[in-house]
């Protein structure tokens, strides 16, 4: 089992010798090449009675944000459809909900579902929490993902969110495990945590049993109006650090370099692959705050000799993999 000590000693290492052991980390659970591509659709938008010190969509903070009604599902397939003709291999919908409640509006989530996996999409959907048997309704219409994400460590978490506690985070991935569908849970770096917050979460996450498949890292994008609208961007070697960290302790997992990414220059980004990043999100927007666009990211990886990942070819890749990586990461 990979210990919260183990993680601060990869953390600590030189910076070139912990890019070297999450790259090589890298090249024995994933293709070394590939970076999985993905659109990030908001479905539902603002008005979320949750009070999230980073989240524009919040009711309790003043950001100026229209309040958009669910999407009916048709809506959500053609959005699909042009995500797919894009190049993105994942589609995720995300809403603006505290929890799930079964109902139209759930039922109207799942006929968008059946449609987008229809499409040969991954699906992914971000909803809150929710329940065992909705989580197996959602598997059963085509979702194979299911996002929520535990933000930061269970310490720092009450300065950041107090409407849910950890607790409540953690049920429902376990509901979500239950119900089959695989795991996507990361976090948020640049909120006012330390150093030794951001390693904590890792250490959740990489006990969490099995580990998650999809590992988001975000960089805080301050949003006037809200409580965390005058932080200072996260350092960008730390960030690096927290993504070679991450493929260290969650070596067959896909890393996705995930909100930020327009206030991170092509080097940096650069930087992050080479430390075993291997998704990022294709579109204007994620949910609400800005996103690179798509043909910088093209060329981007085109200049870096990287191509879109095969999820399924990904899957059989890590299936070969070694079972552990502590010793090799040593």
């Amino acid at each position: 089992m990979i210990t919260l000590e183990q993680i601060r000693e990869w953390y600590n290492l030189p910076l070139t010798t912990l890019i070297f052991r999450a790259q090589a980390t890298h090249h024995r659970h994933q293709d070394p090449a590939g970076v999985q591509l993905c659109t990030l659709q908001s479905i539902k938008t603002g008005r979320c009675p949750e009070n999230c010190a980073y989240c524009p969509q919040s009711a309790h903070h003043e950001t100026g944000l229209a309040d958009v009604p669910l999407m009916n599902d048709e809506d959500i397939i053609t959005k699909a459809q042009q995500a797919r003709a894009g190049g993105a291999s994942r589609f995720c919908m995300g809403a603006a909900w505290r929890e799930v409640r079964d109902g139209p509006q759930f039922d109207s989530v799942l006929r968008a579902v059946e449609g987008v996996s229809a499409l040969g999409l991954e699906v992914c959907c971000t909803l809150g929490m929710l329940t065992q048997p909705q989580a197996e309704r959602l598997k059963s219409a085509g979702c194979r993902v299911y996002n929520h994400n535990l933000d930061t460590s269970r310490e720092y978490y009450p300065q950041i969110i107090t409407t849910r506690c950890y607790d409540d985070r953690l049920r429902t991935l376990e509901n979500v495990r239950a119900a089959g569908l695989e795991v996507c849970c990361g976090g948020i770096l640049g909120m006012g945590e330390s150093v030794d917050d951001r390693l904590k979460m890792l250490a959740e996450l990489a006990a969490l049993e099995p580990q998650p498949e999809s590992v988001p890292i975000n960089a805080l994008v301050p949003v006037a109006g809200t409580p965390l609208a005058e932080r200072d961007p996260v350092d960008p070697f730390e960030f690096v650090r927290i993504i070679a960290v991450a493929r260290l302790a969650l070596p067959k997992a896909i890393v996705r370099l995930s909100a930020g990414r327009t206030e991170m220059s092509a080097e940096m980004q650069a930087l992050c692959y080479l430390a075993g990043a291997n998704s990022i999100f294709l579109g204007e927007k994620l949910l609400t705050t800005p996103n690179p666009d798509s043909q910088e990211d093209f060329q981007l990886l085109q200049r870096l000799g990287l191509h879109a990942l095969d999820p399924e070819a990904a899957r059989k890749i890590q299936a070969a993999a070694p079972a552990c990586e502590l010793e090799n990461a040593r």
